[in-house]
């Protein structure tokens, strides 16, 4: 059996003495990994940079085999990620989160179109990490921990909402909060999508969208421990405050 389709890069490791096995984002087909015969030779292994935007096609016996796959490059993104610190961290936070993350061979086409989208904008750093915060968001809401920050989930008042339920994931207004504020989370303005921020309140929405990727999303999955590319690229991204 085989099919083809279009997939982002997320890791490449050898195997055996000339192949790789790779794991690929694709479109239609999910989390996939597959051995690329002469993955380690001059002419293939610089396609095989995680990033890279690829065409894939794969073959097995029985769909269940890891099988094998032929790429053809259709946009490295390696100049971009190599332009600087933050761009390399970003990176390899996105294409981490996502091999931890994401179940293997099940479809996720939304969250893959957003990717494609983030990834594109790498390099940009001034925009790019506001960019990857509602990429976050957007993975969480996908994996069924998405945020509710419509309304007030003590009031329903959708004035003064400055607060996040660490345990409904709703927003939580000023008034709301009464004594129990030092126990919620921070929802800055770019939570909700309110056009451009500042750097300060970027890094607050990463600490509230970090604290769902690690409490629930990843004790889910287990209580695996986040990717270490996560907390590097805040770190990286703190720099700049």
């Amino acid at each position: 059996m085989d099919w083809r389709d279009h997939g982002i890069l997320l890791s490449n490791r050898r195997h055996g003495e000339t192949a790789a096995i790779i794991e690929v984002f694709t479109q239609a087909h999910g989390r996939h990994a597959g051995v690329v015969r002469g993955g380690t030779s001059r002419k293939i292994a610089p396609i095989l940079q995680p990033g890279a935007q690829l065409d894939v096609l794969w073959r097995a016996r029985l769909e269940e085999h890891i099988g094998t796959f032929q790429v053809e490059p259709l946009r490295s993104r390696a100049a971009a990620a190599f332009s600087g610190r933050l761009a390399l961290a970003g990176l390899n936070a996105v294409v981490s989160l996502l091999s931890f993350c994401l179940p293997e061979r099940e479809p996720h086409p939304g969250i893959y179109k957003q990717t494609e989208q983030l990834m594109d904008l790498l390099g940009h750093d001034e925009i790019w990490p506001l960019a990857y915060l509602r990429w976050e968001l957007a993975l969480l809401d996908e994996l069924g921990f998405g945020l509710d920050l419509s309304a007030c989930a003590v009031t329903g008042t959708t004035e003064t909402l400055i607060y996040v339920s660490p345990k409904s994931g709703r927003a939580v207004s000023a008034e709301g909060a009464g004594e129990w504020a030092d126990k919620l989370l921070d929802l800055p303005p770019c939570l909700r999508g309110q056009g451009r921020a500042p750097d300060a309140e970027v890094r607050a929405g990463l600490m509230t969208t970090g604290y769902f990727l690690e409490n629930k999303l990843a004790v889910s999955l287990g209580h695996r421990p986040l990717p270490e590319a996560r907390a590097r690229f805040v770190e990286q991204f703190s720099r700049r405050l």
